[in-house]
Formats: structure tokens, C-alpha cells, sequence
């Protein structure tokens, strides 16, 4: 082939300058192709870019926060109060959201020239949150209990009383005999007996513990059995609530539809706006709101009684009650009263659970401890002394005292004294009577009857001839009452024990106990052998036959008794319970309930409130319960 065609040639000289020159530098050549493809560093950008429209990019940020933020104070419900912790974190979250609204509407995660105008710009919130952060810290400075321990220690007012004065009014006939956990077992099985209720609803896991009309009580209010249900029956409300009698251990049903014309609207089961911590809030918007507590007036109208309370040491130190939030469970109506009208105010009586125990023991606490210093309570302990684990309830002047055992610092198995503080007016009284702990007490009470491997309930004080003694039921597997006991607080050897598989009656079983424990105390020389035990012995009919008055309104009204033993008066109040698949109707008259099977009286079906009745108790009777046999109009 002397030459090639033109075509070719043409064909060879494209493709040659196609073709890179191979007299090149391969590292020049890759790293101008890096330098094209390479992401710039934060530290290389040079130029920051201001985003275009910033104003409209603001405001959107903005608008999102605030429906950002309105969820979030839906759902945490913030006090607007700077002794509030949880307002502090509800700010920064707010400043947080901002920022991050406004960097994604710039796109700031794309373009990194507006990533660090953004970053710049978050120099202000972020600021504003160290400056927040800066606030606690110096407020939980200036409250702390190493620089304040003076302050904490007076938080309590304590004054020293006589056991034998407080407690000579204390009828062993009117001492709880049941706890919280059996009261709500009898709630639960209450409650499955009615059919138009137990398929809808539950009873609360919590029970307040309240003085109704002179007795000791439980009440517990009733959630919706699941979400479902609560969209079934959210419109109509909760139709009843419960009272337990922790003496009679009887069950009462109040339908508040029939007796006060409304179900309970607002409560702790509810969602959204009449989800009860958040209407509240909504009303008062400030306040440090303590969890509410369900009571009833000595009517039975259900209310909710929510603790306000008040950092008194520093900013967020000092934990006490100014005041009462009272708010009607039908209708969401609230009043707010200072914690001196509570106290003061005769009107006010019925309130029971304003300070929580938990308050009520850290106050306590700081007195103990802080007394005499901060550094004392540390590493000297001199007279340090703290409450004892676990507390109880005794219903005396009509109101509801926390009791607690007081010991020292080290954890003893012994208490040196004891003390008493009031739910409604935090009056606390300190009793120098040491004795065995409580957990020691229950203890000796379970060794009695170690047989048959019953378990003693949290003990409550009793005086028996000036004797300062523990009573505790005895439970069974089933968390039923198998019977009682009595335990000497000084000595707790001495023990009494009455069980009701052997005496087949409550009372029986009470009495036996009684009679043991104070035939216990004569043979240890507590007591003078002449000590009649028929003083402190109950009655199944303790209070039948009796004529009493009370106050109402402006009409002064009596129930007379007859010579045969009938009550004739004007019912107050109608109440209905179902027992063991009975209706059982309560007859309010003058402070006492009679009450009777519609089965035994069908008369008493047709008995409203204002009528004047005569009925024929029956022998059962414990206090305010009175069982009658007959009624008629």
C-alpha cells in the first residue's frame, strides 16, 4: 500500500487530537480534576450568603414555632412561672424549634454558604438558652440546703403533745380496718356486679382517704376501660363514683346522674380539654399545680382538690402549699382559696387532702436533719433524727393526720417518738413515746399467726388505757380480712390476735383481739389487773336506738325513737349500691344511713329525698351504717 485513502488519513488525524498528548504530569492532571469535583470545607467558604426574602423566611419560621410550640405546651402544660423548672425547658425547646424551622426553609442543609449564616445567627438563642441555664443554676444555688439549712428546718411548725389527751376520743369502733388496697379490691368487685358499668368502666388505681359525715372513708372515681370506650362514653361523662366504708367495709355506688342531675365531666381519664390537670392550667395559667385529689362534701358532691403550691427557699427550693384550687367534677367550675381560708374557713371542713404525705415527710425530714446545721446532719448527726419508712392515716377532729414513726439517722429497728400531721392545715405534733418500728410491729403480728402465713397491714395508733398500741388487719392470700391484731408499741412482745375463721363474725373477731391483747398487757404488768376490757370492746349495734340531731339550712330537725325501737324522721338523701347482685337503698336521716334490699322492702323504692318515714333498724350497725329491717312511708 503506497498511501492511505483520504478518508483514512482525515479518520487518523481526529482520532489523534482526540487522543491526550502523552507527554504529560498524571498528579497535575488529577488533581485539576479533584479541584472541579471536591466539596469545599466550612473553613475554606470565604463568602456567606445572606438567604433571599429573609423577612417572609422568618416569619414562616416563626408561625411554625408557634404551632410547634402550642403542641408542646399542650402536651407539657408548663406553669408561666419562673419557680417552674419545666417552663425553662419549654424555652429552650422553643428556641430550638426556631432555629431549626428557619435553617430547613433556607435550605441551609444544601447550601452550605447559608449553613454558616445560619450558624451565626443562632448565636442569640443560643445565648438566651446559657442564660436560662445560668438562672437555675444560680437559683438552685441560693435554695440549696448547704447554704440554707436554717430556712428548711423551719418550714414545719412542731409542737409536742400528749398521746393520751389526743388519742381518748379515738373509739377502737371507728378505726379504719381495711387499707387502700383492699378498698379498692372491694371497689373492683362492686363494680362487676354492675352490668351497665363494668363493661365501660374501671375504678381509679388511687383512693382518697376522707372524714364523710364523721366516718372514715375511701372514694375513688371511675376511668374509661380504654380508649374505645372513652369515644363511646366521653360525651355522657362518668356516671358514678365510690365510697368505701374502711370500717363497715361496705360499698357504696353514688349515681350522680340521679342524685345531683350530671355525670363527672372532668377528670384524670378524660383527653384534650377536659383532661383535668389541663383544664385547670387553662384557668390558671401560672400556677404550680400539685396532682389533684378526688373528695366529696358531706353531701357526696364530687370535687377536685389540687394543691398550689410555692417555692418559699431560693428559686425552686422550699416546697410548701399557698393555696386550694377547688373544682366541681360535673360542671369544670373552680374557685381558688388561700391556703389561710382553707384552714380557717368552717365552710372549708370538709376539704381533707391538701398537703400530699410525701410533702408532709420531706418537711419533716429537713426538720430533723437540719436543725442544727447542714454539716451537722453529715458527718456529726448530733440529735438527727428522720421519719420512718412508711406512713398511715388516723381520722381524729374530723380530719384526715398523716402518722409516721420518727428514728434516728442510722436506720434503727426502733422509734424514739412519733408524729401526727393534718392533711388540711399541715398542724403537726410530735409525741415522745418511742416504742417498736412499725415494719418490727407488723412483724410480731405475723409471728402470732405465722400458721396460717397472713401478712399485718401498715399499722394505725390506738390508746388502750393509756397504753399507745398498733392495730393492723391480718390479709389473706385472697387480699381479704382473715382477722385483726394489737400490738404494744413499747414492748412488742405483747401481742393480741382475734381471727374470724374462728370467731365467724367481725366484730367477734375484733373483740377477741382486744380481750387477748389486754389480758397480754396484765400478765407483763403494763397495765393494773382491775383494767375492765368492756371499755374498749365494740358492739354490732353500737349505735341503734338512739336519738341525735343535726343542723340543716335553717330548720333544726330530730329523729324520734319510739319505745319500740323505730326511727321516724325526714330522709335527707337516697343512695343505691349493688351487693352480691342486690339494690341496696341508703336513707339519709339526721347524720345516719339506713339502709335495706328493695327485695326485703319494695315500699322503699318509692321513698325520695323530703320524705317522712319510719324505720325499723335492724341489729347490724357499724357508726353512720344502720341495717333496717322495715321502712315504711
Amino acid at each position: 500500500m503506497r498511501g492511505l485513502p483520504c478518508t483514512l488519513k482525515n479518520r487518523r488525524m481526529l482520532m489523534s487530537e482526540k487522543l491526550p498528548n502523552m507527554d504529560y504530569d498524571a498528579d497535575e492532571v488529577i488533581g485539576d480534576f479533584k479541584s472541579k469535583f471536591k466539596w469545599p470545607k466550612k473553613d475554606e467558604v470565604e463568602v456567606i450568603t445572606k438567604p433571599e426574602k429573609l423577612g417572609i423566611k422568618l416569619l414562616a419560621s416563626a408561625l411554625l414555632t408557634i404551632i410547634a410550640g402550642g403542641i408542646a405546651y399542650y402536651i407539657m402544660l408548663p406553669a408561666m412561672n419562673f419557680k417552674d423548672t419545666q417552663l425553662y425547658s419549654f424555652i429552650i425547646l422553643i428556641l430550638a424549634l426556631f432555629m431549626v424551622f428557619f435553617a430547613l426553609i433556607c435550605k441551609a442543609n444544601k447550601k452550605i454558604e447559608r449553613r454558616e449564616y445560619i450558624k451565626r445567627r443562632a448565636i442569640v438563642p443560643a445565648a438566651i438558652a446559657v442564660v436560662l441555664v445560668v438562672v437555675m443554676l444560680i437559683g438552685w444555688l441560693f435554695g440549696a440546703t448547704i447554704f440554707r439549712a436554717s430556712s428548711y428546718s423551719k418550714m414545719m411548725p412542731i409542737t409536742t403533745s400528749d398521746f393520751a389527751t389526743d388519742f381518748s376520743d379515738i373509739d377502737i369502733d371507728s378505726v379504719p380496718r381495711i387499707d387502700e388496697s383492699r378498698a379498692l379490691t372491694l371497689a373492683d368487685q362492686q363494680l362487676g356486679s354492675l352490668s351497665e358499668y363494668k363493661s365501660q368502666y374501671v375504678v381509679s388505681d388511687t383512693t382518697t382517704m376522707v372524714n364523710y359525715n364523721g366516718r372514715p372513708v375511701r372514694v375513688a372515681y371511675l376511668e374509661y376501660a380504654n380508649f374505645f370506650k372513652w369515644v363511646n362514653n366521653t360525651k355522657n361523662g362518668l356516671p358514678a363514683y365510690m365510697i368505701v366504708d374502711l370500717v363497715s367495709q361496705k360499698v357504696t355506688v353514688v349515681n350522680c346522674n340521679e342524685q345531683f342531675g350530671g355525670s363527672i365531666k372532668y377528670s384524670p381519664t378524660e383527653l384534650f380539654n377536659k383532661k383535668l390537670i389541663r383544664h385547670i392550667r387553662f384557668q390558671y395559667p401560672t400556677a404550680l399545680l400539685d396532682t389533684p385529689n378526688f373528695e366529696i362534701t358531706d353531701d357526696g358532691h364530687p370535687y377536685w382538690i389540687t394543691a398550689v403550691l410555692d417555692k418559699t427557699i431560693g428559686l425552686f427550693g422550699g416546697t410548701d402549699v399557698k393555696g386550694v384550687v377547688i373544682t366541681d367534677a360535673l360542671t369544670g367550675e373552680s374557685t381558688y382559696h388561700d391556703i389561710d381560708e382553707v384552714r380557717s374557713n368552717s365552710e372549708l371542713e370538709w376539704v381533707d387532702a391538701v398537703y400530699s404525705p410525701t410533702l408532709l415527710l420531706q418537711q419533716y425530714n429537713y426538720y430533723g436533719k437540719l436543725q442544727n446545721g447542714f454539716w451537722n446532719s453529715i458527718i456529726f448527726q448530733n440529735d438527727v433524727n428522720v421519719a420512718s419508712d412508711g406512713y398511715g392515716y388516723v381520722a381524729m377532729d374530723d380530719d384526715i393526720w398523716v402518722y409516721t414513726g420518727v428514728t434516728s439517722s442510722e436506720g434503727d429497728t426502733s422509734n424514739f417518738g412519733f408524729i401526727l400531721s393534718n392533711r388540711r392545715t399541715k398542724e403537726t405534733r410530735y409525741y415522745q413515746n418511742g416504742g417498736a418500728i412499725e415494719v418490727s410491729a407488723q412483724q410480731s403480728a405475723q409471728d402470732a399467726v405465722q400458721n396460717y402465713k397472713y401478712y399485718a397491714t401498715f399499722p394505725i395508733l390506738l390508746d388502750i388505757d393509756n397504753q399507745p398500741t398498733y392495730f393492723m388487719s391480718l390479709y389473706g392470700d385472697s387480699n381479704t380480712v382473715k382477722g385483726y391484731a394489737l400490738v404494744n408499741l413499747d414492748d412488742k412482745t405483747i401481742v393480741g390476735t382475734g381471727l374470724l375463721d374462728e370467731m365467724k363474725s367481725d366484730a367477734k373477731a375484733l373483740n377477741a383481739a382486744v380481750e387477748n391483747y389486754v389480758q397480754a398487757m396484765k400478765d407483763k404488768g403494763k397495765i393494773d389487773s382491775d383494767v375492765n376490757v368492756d371499755d374498749y370492746l365494740v358492739s354490732d349495734n353500737a349505735s341503734g336506738g338512739q336519738s341525735q340531731t343535726t343542723q340543716q339550712g335553717d330548720n333544726q330537725q330530730s329523729a324520734s325513737t319510739a319505745e319500740n325501737g323505730k326511727i321516724t324522721g325526714k330522709v335527707e338523701s337516697v343512695k343505691t349500691s349493688v351487693n352480691d347482685g342486690n339494690t341496696y337503698y341508703y336513707l339519709e336521716i339526721d347524720g345516719k344511713y339506713y339502709y335495706i334490699a328493695a327485695k326485703d322492702c319494695m315500699d322503699v323504692l318509692l321513698i325520695s329525698a323530703g320524705d317522712t318515714v319510719t324505720v325499723t333498724p335492724g341489729e347490724e350497725s357499724n357508726g353512720v351504717f344502720v341495717a333496717a329491717s322495715n321502712v315504711e312511708r
